[in-house]
């Protein structure tokens, strides 16, 4: 591999053995326990979000718009069921990062803040959608979006210090950003038939806009030297679309297909750059 190939390379950790990284001042002694406080109020919401205690789910809200029969690019009901492993990876994070032996890590000195941003965000998206306030949604979505391609971006760009790291941090928020960027697609779609944007026919703008996130996948892959968890996120959003498609309304096999090669396309993409990473010398 040439220079300019290594120089993409992701860099290695700089950290001391016992992991700490800079000088801490009050705010990063703060964070850790700011991200661990957080927590709890967002999985409640979370919990109120899906009816655990009775309230309306999010899929009633709005007059359904965010339902899995809503739109031509919402995701059947069960591709929500990867919120559950996403909040019990980020269970596992705060409780993590909040040890004493990475409570002064650089890395997370780095995106500690970010990651309570996505926490707070999720919780505002929740309770945005259960008050049926639909514009709202898609402006919290597209910040927490946002909030998640700064968090990868710390994570490219310097190599977890161990395979639990690996796991808890990069694996956790690389679902994250895949899922949502899934679901922004999903969610701005909501709004746009919500707001009377309904094309007939819609195969051609919904098979156009897969396209496009097939290709956001692929850019996403290349970012991150083939990271597996985002592509597989995507890639299992993108399933659930094309099974929404292929056996509930609106029914097209059109899209149903489409989103079907998506997916595969992600998730054969991400491999295939994972391969050659671990394959070409120097650091992956």
């Amino acid at each position: 591999m040439d220079a300019a190939a290594n120089s993409t390379r992701t860099e290695t950790r700089t950290d001391r053995p016992d992991g700490a990284g800079r000088a801490t001042g009050l705010a990063d002694r703060i964070r850790p326990w700011a991200v661990l406080i957080a927590l709890p109020a967002t999985l409640a919401l979370a919990a109120l979000g899906g009816g655990a205690f009775g309230g309306q789910e999010v899929s009633s809200a709005s007059s359904g718009a965010l339902s899995a029969d809503a739109t031509p690019l919402a995701p059947a009901g069960p591709a929500f069921s990867i919120w559950s492993l996403i909040y019990l990876g980020l269970a596992a994070y705060a409780i993590w990062q909040v040890l004493p032996r990475h409570r002064r890590d650089a890395r997370q000195q780095r995106m500690g803040w970010l990651a309570l941003a996505s926490l707070v965000l999720n919780a505002v998206w929740i309770i945005c959608a259960q008050a049926g306030l639909l514009p709202l949604t898609v402006v919290v979505i597209v910040a927490l979006l946002v909030v998640l391609v700064l968090i990868m971006r710390v994570l490219v760009r310097e190599r977890a210090a161990s395979w639990q790291e690996a796991a808890v941090v990069d694996g956790t928020f690389g679902l994250y950003l895949g899922w949502v960027s899934v679901a922004t697609v999903a969610n701005v779609a909501a709004f746009l038939a919500d707001a009377g944007v309904r094309p007939e026919p819609f195969e051609g703008p919904a098979i156009a806009i897969l396209a496009v996130v097939a290709a956001i996948g692929l850019l996403l892959a290349l970012w991150s030297h083939g990271r597996l968890a985002p592509a597989a996120a995507m890639a299992w959003g993108l399933a659930w679309i094309a099974v929404g498609r292929a056996f509930d309304e609106p029914h097209s096999m059109a899209v149903a297909i489409t989103a079907a090669g998506a997916a595969v396309f992600v998730a054969v993409s991400a491999i295939a750059l994972r391969v050659r990473a671990w394959s070409s010398p120097g650091p992956a």
